[in-house]
């Protein structure tokens, strides 16, 4: 499927949730199909009754997500986080809460009706520590080394250009700064007629990396110290519903499916200095930490 189609399809499938979350509706999940609510075991129950309580509650509504980034993260006082794939803001307005009022929390949406919904929600919840900017994960509108954290809950899965999405969130990211999201992986071989259904490209378990392959694509843009913690395993059965709605016979390939996705909780961080080479030290592909690796180099 071509990268514009699948930005098409994953924008119009939110783009309907947001809608329905603005007129009072259930978001139901990207991957709804026919009124089947396949993500209920993903997304729900992920945030503590007291993080929530002092949210709108269309903030809670719209929440997609397969994790709680905000928390796994620990966000500090004073920081400047960026969430990647922000959808109707439930994760920025918490780590605006986090990092106070010397600290910034962004947030990045492609959708036009998801960005309406998360400023909404935001001038509800009087927070004013908080910037929604629209924008592509692959193309982040920040300049670099501008951000001490990239956090992201079940959206990097999405992007049919995963390693770019890791380098851009490198290159925001400064000299020693974080990356912390919540992610679909896939633990090991998942049948082929899954893996081609259209609809899995834009819900729960769409375009999910293995693990050593994230893993990999981490490193292979700069990242150190990854770690990828398990955070909740799935059966078929968490999706019996969907899959018999695609036609797919769920007893027969229940043996292949189980166990073989997850959510997880990725880490990893941007070297604070990068390797010496010629003499010169410098942190990421282009900037200098500070003055003084500046004047050396």
């Amino acid at each position: 499927m071509a990268t514009n189609d699948i930005k098409q399809i994953v924008q119009s499938r939110y783009g309907e949730a947001a809608r329905r979350v603005s007129a009072g509706e259930a978001a139901g999940c990207g991957c709804q199909s026919n009124a089947v609510p396949c993500c209920d075991p993903i997304s729900s129950n992920l945030y503590a009754a007291n993080e929530t309580a002092a949210l709108p509650q269309e903030a809670v509504a719209a929440s997609l997500g397969c994790g709680n980034p905000t928390a796994l993260a620990q966000l500090h006082p004073g920081e400047q986080v960026l969430d990647l794939g922000s959808g109707g803001g439930i994760d920025v307005l918490l780590s605006a809460k986090r990092v106070g009022p010397a600290g910034k929390a962004y947030g990045l949406d492609m959708t036009d009706d998801m960005l309406a919904l998360a400023r909404a929600n935001q001038r509800k919840a009087g927070v004013e520590n908080v910037e929604f900017l629209k924008g592509e994960i692959e193309n982040i509108p920040l300049p670099e080394a501008s951000v001490d954290v990239v956090i992201s809950n079940c959206v990097i899965n999405l992007s049919s250009d995963k390693q770019r999405v890791l380098r851009e969130a490198f290159r925001v990211l400064r000299p020693g700064g974080r990356f912390a999201v919540s992610d679909v992986v896939v633990c090991g071989p998942v049948p082929a007629e899954i893996r081609r259904n259209v609809e899995l490209w834009v819900g729960c378990v769409a375009g999910a990396m293995e693990e050593s392959e994230y893993r990999s694509k981490l490193a292979a843009a700069g990242f150190a110290e990854i770690e990828i913690e398990r955070t909740r395993v799935y059966s078929v059965e968490d999706a019996r519903q969907f899959l018999t709605a695609q036609g797919v016979d769920v007893d027969a390939i229940a043996p292949q499916v189980n166990g073989k996705f997850a959510s997880a909780f990725i880490r990893a961080r941007k070297p604070a200095l990068a390797a010496r080479a010629n003499g010169r030290s410098c942190c990421g592909a282009t900037a200098c930490c500070d003055s003084t690796e500046a004047a050396k180099a």
